[in-house]
């Protein structure tokens, strides 16, 4: 586990909806994101100034908050050498440091600027972010690569800037990482030790848990 002190907010990253052409047809888009300066205040859904365009699979308290480790841009930079890779490519609203996915667990709760924050899922990609890297390959890259950041709750508001400290308030017991969930959904899909563990997590969101426990019944029959 990562200690307090190596643990910080590089970039704030917000925006809004904006329509992009893709493959013929005009899709609405939040993944665009861009660097802000100041403090910027954290609501319960969002951060002020951004905004989520298919509310149906993006945005709600589970998913208020999008976090991306700064650590994964060198894998996509040599992934990648022809893009441009600057902070928010990846729709992300806060570009970290110390808080790789193998290390954060799932109902984590963290004390980021001002606000206090929970761990809740990864991120799962839709073609929305194939849409901003302009190719369908990255969908599968990006989920067999397990760096796929994670999404914060917002317990309590407040506000945060670049460079502000984030510090661990509470380490969940159940200590299962992001990345395990990652793992499972898209790799292990017979573990059914880890899926025992999983479905009994209960800061993990009930969507998630209810997908795990019918996979574990069924491997279990």
């Amino acid at each position: 586990m990562q200690t307090p002190c190596q643990m910080k907010v590089i970039s704030v990253n917000v925006g809004v909806p904006r329509e992009v052409l893709w493959k013929g047809r005009l899709v609405s888009t939040g993944i665009f994101k861009e660097p802000v300066a100041g403090r910027v205040a954290v609501r319960r859904l969002n951060l002020d100034g951004d905004r989520q365009a298919d509310l149906t699979v993006h945005g709600g308290p589970d998913k208020a908050v999008y976090v991306y480790p700064a650590e994964y841009f060198q894998f996509w930079r040599e992934q990648f050498h022809d893009l441009v890779l600057p902070w928010g490519m990846f729709g992300e609203n806060l570009t970290v440091e110390g808080m790789v996915d193998s290390d954060v667990c799932i109902g984590d709760r963290y004390r980021v600027g001002s606000a206090l924050l929970e761990v809740k899922q990864p991120r799962l990609p839709c073609y929305k972010l194939a849409l901003k890297f302009q190719r369908d390959d990255i969908l599968k890259r990006f989920l067999q690569s397990e760096f796929t950041g994670f999404y914060f709750a917002v317990l309590q508001e407040g506000e945060v800037a670049g460079g502000d400290a984030i510090t661990l308030v509470r380490r969940d017991e159940s200590g299962v990482a992001v990345a395990d969930i990652t793992r499972l959904y898209a790799r292990e899909k017979r573990n059914v030790e880890l899926l025992r563990r999983v479905v009994s997590v209960e800061a993990l969101p009930e969507s998630w848990r209810e997908y795990f426990y019918e996979r574990l019944q069924r491997l279990s029959s």
